[in-house]
């Protein structure tokens, strides 16, 4: 914008149809708007400047977004420190208002400058501000910058195929892959090396191929990693990276050529839309992981991938925010925690409190030497946030959980699990005929949540039949939990939720650990939440619909999901509150009015293919 930019000015630009004021003036009274809510501003106002700041000059907002600026006549007159504060305090009012994403802007009335935050947190001071937007944008450009493209990620899955193949003719296993992709990933990251590379000699005065010097440049990078942060068993994360990885035979007997080719591939198609400094880079980040490790792991039809949004879902559901001590039992690659450690430190407001939140607040444990050394690339490529990453059993680690004093669980466990892997306290009253889990999971749910913080929460993913509960081990498990706890949820999820992988159908539950089922006296809500507007790719799993703009339909429907469960509100076809006991089915199709208006041939014959699916899948 040319010239003096004045307050309509600043509204037309961004759009007039987002702006929200709740005064005559068109400024926004946060005091006004916490009472409306049945809150008190007060609770969140800091020290003696926090009662200064109540009146925001000009507020934005969709289902999504909310856009904040302040406007001064000329920076150069104001205090820097005071004005940044105060846009501060603003942003903090709204984390606790709308919980949504967050565009914060310093404008000039009198000038040209404009100063603008947004992504992870939000903190306003001069390190965190994008020097790079200086000007008004439209509140779509600016949804863009929070949330990334969805042509972007069609890009970043577009590339796994190709990417799979790749490794695939260079004679990388495809156990391998995922580990190996990862830690390239970390290193280009990181500003690794690998062009140009001639023939040295090392320390000792042997000689160094080219592609043996990118594989000690990768080293070297991993190690000055892992001593920078403050993780457990350093050493121990370090030689898995290198014994399993970066010297496994596959790897060590690239050429130069090939290495090149695999490195220069991923750091042209997926590191450009990969940033952990915003919400929208993680968000890409994490799609690509995922989708990757589905892609490469599609054969093994027992391996539950959750996917992303699914995760990301499951977090919000259960509102994680800076406070939240996350552990995820049964890590696998990461995905939960990688969701957690994002959605809280969105919530923090200083680097310090990030900070807190990837040293402290997040713990992951892992059985399988392999997923483990996965999960610990994982949160390091997202900043970290490895440091109470373990590998062992959950049953070995009660102490250690109860020490942890988590409040929040997320996880997915085995749903198949053989002996060895499951609890031998449960294990000794099995007969010697039982070979796998047959609670399919429901005992590692019960076992932590006799681990962790009595007001915990639990999000957790089971198989449907846990759900319907017909076999009496399952009755067993499904009375411990309400005779210690609530069910405050549960989401029937999509059929195909983890294609191409394993094809078990999932449920959601979400239980409430400080008080027991019957004394809590509260109605089960139930989501029918099998539309989440993804379809099957060939090859690459699951991706997202979008509309004719070509926007993201998740997100919509994903706000939708959380809205009713948040407002336990009944929709028809979509949710229903039930009372339950553990002799009924936990699942909202028991118990949902059908909305005959949404009725059609093709849903007709989705629902008899499921069905067929379950019946065929409880006879195997």
């Amino acid at each position: 914008m040319v010239g003096q930019m004045k307050r309509l000015d600043i509204i037309r630009e961004i759009g007039d149809q987002y702006h929200i004021g709740n005064l005559e003036t068109g400024e926004f009274s946060y005091p006004k708007a916490f009472t409306n809510i049945g809150k008190n501003v007060k609770d969140y106002q800091r020290g003696k400047t926090g009662t200064k700041h109540n009146y925001l000059d000009i507020r934005f907002e969709n289902d999504r977004l909310v856009i904040l600026v302040e406007t001064k006549n000329k920076f150069s007159r104001w205090n820097l420190n005071n004005i940044y504060t105060q846009l501060q305090d603003y942003v903090k009012y709204e984390k606790a208002y709308s919980n949504k994403k967050i565009v914060a802007i310093l404008a000039e009335t009198e000038g040209d400058e404009v100063w603008t935050w947004y992504g992870q947190s939000v903190i306003i001071d001069e390190a965190h501000r994008h020097k790079d937007k200086t000007k008004i944008l439209t509140f779509e450009e600016y949804e863009d910058l929070c949330f990334g493209k969805v042509n972007d990620k069609i890009k970043v899955v577009d590339s796994i195929k190709n990417l799979n193949e790749m490794l695939h003719s260079d004679g990388i296993d495809e156990k391998l892959r995922s580990q190996f992709v990862g830690t390239c990933l970390l290193a280009l990251k990181n500003n690794l090396q690998y062009k140009n590379i001639k023939e040295t000699i090392d320390e000792e005065g042997r000689k160094l191929t080219p592609q043996k010097v990118v594989i000690r440049n990768i080293q070297t990078i991993l190690s000055g990693l892992l001593a920078n942060s403050e993780t457990i068993n350093k050493a121990g994360k370090l030689a898995i990276l290198n014994n399993k990885v970066l010297e496994n035979q596959d790897v060590t007997s690239l050429t130069y050529s090939e290495l090149v080719q695999i490195l220069e591939y991923i750091d042209i198609n997926v590191v450009p839309y990969i940033n952990d400094k915003n919400t929208a880079g993680q968000d890409l980040l994490n799609l690509f992981f995922t989708t990757f490790n589905k892609y490469v792991g599609k054969s093994d039809k027992n391996q539950a991938f959750t996917p992303d949004h699914i995760c990301d879902f499951m977090s919000k559901a259960v509102g994680i925010n800076k406070n939240s001590r996350v552990l995820d039992p049964c890590c696998g690659s990461g995905s939960f925690l990688v969701r957690a450690m994002t959605d809280a430190m969105d919530d923090c407001d200083t680097e310090t409190e990030r900070n807190h939140v990837k040293k402290g607040q997040i713990y992951g444990i892992e059985y399988e030497e392999g997923a483990y050394g996965l999960a610990s690339t994982n949160m390091l490529i997202h900043g970290d946030g490895n440091s109470n990453v373990i590998q062992d059993s959950m049953f070995n680690k009660g102490q250690w959980i109860e020490e942890a004093d988590i409040n929040v669980v997320l996880m997915n466990p085995p749903y198949n699990a053989t002996k060895k892997h499951c609890d031998p306290e449960y294990t000794k009253k099995w007969s010697s005929k039982k070979k796998e889990d047959p609670s399919k999971g429901f005992h590692y749910v019960e076992w932590v949540a006799r681990h962790v913080s009595k007001n915990a929460k639990m999000a957790v993913l089971l198989p449907m039949q846990t759900a319907i509960g017909n076999s009496s081990e399952i009755k067993s498990f499904k009375k411990k939990m309400l005779d210690s706890y609530t069910l405050d949820a549960v989401f029937s999820l999509p059929v195909d939720t983890f294609y191409p992988g394993a094809s078990a159908v999932a449920c959601c539950m979400i239980f409430d650990l400080s008080q027991k089922h019957a004394r809590s006296n509260r109605d089960t809500f139930f989501g029918y939440f099998k539309e989440d507007n993804f379809i099957k790719r060939k090859g690459l799993g699951r991706v997202e619909k979008t509309d004719e703009k070509g926007n993201s339909l998740w997100k919509s429907t994903e706000q939708t999901w959380l809205d009713v469960y948040r407002n336990k509100r009944e929709v028809p076809g979509l949710s229903v509150m039930h009372k339950v006991t553990e002799e009924d089915e936990w699942l909202a199709e028991a118990y949902m009015d059908t909305d005959y208006s949404k009725l059609d041939e093709n849903l007709f014959q989705r629902t008899i293919n499921e069905y067929l699916a379950y019946l065929i899948k409880e006879t195997v």
